[in-house]
């Protein structure tokens, strides 16, 4: 199978099963704030935001792993391939273990942590030791599953987690709705991670029938594999960046707001988390075909697949923003109520944050494939950045503070300084034809922006908050102007955007003559 069919198809089976389970997600979370109330949903976050800082010790390994199973399994080298797997278990064992040990330290100060609340201590400790557990499990069960990743098989973990995840979500309604319980609430969390880890090894070893789940020799082969470790060193720093940017969040909002603002930021974050999660899985397989593209080293072919990804990503970016700029506040208000409707600052903010991160997704996506993490200055200074905007406007301006504090820190580093060390360290090119790519696609999407926003505030005046229905027809408009004025101008101007066009009616065509 080539590379675009394996990208195809993990595209096809993540978008088919995040979408059922995006819906589910909106549909689940208005039942388990009107029923669990904001304060459990504000606790959970906060939990679950502390298990995201422990979750820095993995230091990066399954992308370094990853890095280093792009050619092996070009060249299908399965004893390479054995001992990588076998490394990442060791690595992962010794992680799983100091996750485990920090965090019941930390444990320790939850009476002072969380001295404002009114849940019991039993609750809190139940619901962060669940937690936890349901957690470790990747670390010292799943860890083989890296491989399908690497490998472009990753529809066949998305299948099987989003299947439990969706029956997961059911069974945990029906529980709130009828029994109110907090305990039973949390416990489905581990029980299904349970399943979905025997499940997933299991397919892990049929696919794979000559990996060696236990390997006999895996102390001895981390002394095989210095430059692993080493990158698994600077991958850290990177590691670390990504939490602070994207989870640090509601720990800040808990510390300098309330539990309250921690659920209400949680809503929006919500909508945009599952939006980039989607779009990654339309992407899934791009980043191991991106690897695979770069063991050929063929440089005029991976030219051309940069600037397709770039211009798809930055349609992605623009149709959206736009879009959720004019459909979200009339949204939240059908969702959940008018209560939990926040400003529009915080709504632009949330908006550029998603944009930038889609823009530069692709520079990600070939800075990983030529394993070039060396920058960890770039990383610290992402994240001291962003702590340090964040906590300083938060205490001024609240929620809005803590996002631009986000939005600050990666327009330095994500949007000025890893093209430049991409195209100087992977590409061996000027950064300025970057920037001479990109100027006509910003242009464009400038242009679009001001159009869909003075056409619709000329014509598009209508109650769309009235009714589900109202929604969707005034939504559909705005998606019909925004495809209509954004896609038409890069079609007309952006050659690498023709290319892609072009290449998905091919698609179309050979299946409708099929």
């Amino acid at each position: 199978m080539s590379r675009v069919s394996k990208s195809l198809k993990n595209a096809k089976v993540g978008v088919f099963f995040f979408t059922v389970s995006i819906f589910l997600q909106f549909f689940s979370r208005k039942i388990f704030l009107d029923e669990l109330g904001d304060d459990f949903i504000g606790l959970e976050s906060t939990l679950r935001s502390i298990l995201g800082f422990l979750n820095l010790a993995e230091l990066g390994i399954g992308t370094a792993i990853g890095f280093t199973l792009y050619k092996p399994l070009y060249d299908n080298n399965q004893k390479e391939i054995n001992k990588i797997i076998a490394l990442l278990g060791v690595l992962y064992k010794k992680i799983g273990l100091a996750i485990l040990a920090v965090g019941s330290i930390i444990s320790l100060f939850f009476p002072l942590i969380f001295s404002d609340t009114n849940f019991s201590l039993l609750l809190i400790y139940f619901v962060f030791y669940t937690l936890m557990a349901s957690t470790l499990l990747a670390y010292f069960v799943n860890y083989h599953a890296s491989l399908f990743g690497a490998d472009q098989k990753g529809y066949i973990i998305q299948k099987y987690f989003q299947s439990f995840n969706i029956i997961r979500v059911l069974l945990q309604v029906i529980v709130v709705i009828y029994y109110k319980n907090f305990f039973l609430y949390i416990i489905l969390e581990l029980l299904f991670s349970v399943v979905y880890s025997i499940v997933l090894r299991k397919k892990i070893k049929q696919i794979y029938p000559w990996l060696i789940i236990n390997y006999s020799e895996k102390s001895s082969v981390i002394r095989e594999y210095p430059q692993v470790i080493k990158k698994i060193k600077q991958v850290f720093f990177h590691k670390m960046s990504q939490f602070v940017k994207n989870g640090t969040d509601n720990l800040l909002i808990y510390g300098l707001i309330n539990l309250q603002s921690v659920a209400m930021f949680g809503n929006y974050f919500l909508v945009f988390s599952k939006l980039n999660s989607l779009i990654m899985m339309a992407f899934a397989g791009t980043g191991s075909a991106v690897g695979n593209l770069i063991a050929e080293d063929d440089k005029e072919n991976i030219k051309k697949v940069f600037w397709e990804l770039v211009t798809i990503q930055f349609f992605i970016a623009g149709f959206f923003s736009l879009t959720i700029y004019h459909t979200m506040d009339a949204l939240i208000i059908l969702w959940l109520g008018e209560k939990y409707v926040l400003s529009q600052l915080i709504l632009i903010l949330f908006i550029s944050n998603f944009f930038i991160m889609q823009i530069s997704s692709t520079i990600d996506r070939f800075k990983n494939a030529y394993g070039l993490y060396s920058d960890i200055w770039a990383a610290v200074s992402e994240a001291i950045i962003n702590l340090g905007v964040s906590f300083i406007l938060g205490k001024i301006y609240g929620i809005a503070g803590i996002i631009m504090g986000t939005l600050s820190s990666m327009f330095i580093i994500a949007v000025l300084w890893k093209p430049y060390f991409l195209f100087k360290h992977g590409f061996n090119k000027n950064v300025l034809t970057y920037w001479k790519g990109l100027i006509p696609i910003l242009v464009i999407f400038a242009l679009s922006g001001f159009s869909v926003n003075f056409l619709v505030n000329k014509f598009f005046i209508t109650d769309s908050s009235s009714g589900i229905i109202d929604w969707v027809l005034y939504a559909t408009k705005i998606t019909v102007l925004v495809l209509t004025i954004y896609g038409t101008l890069l079609f007309c101007f952006i050659k690498s955007f023709r290319v892609f066009a072009y290449r998905v009616k091919s698609l179309i065509m050979k299946r409708i003559n099929n």
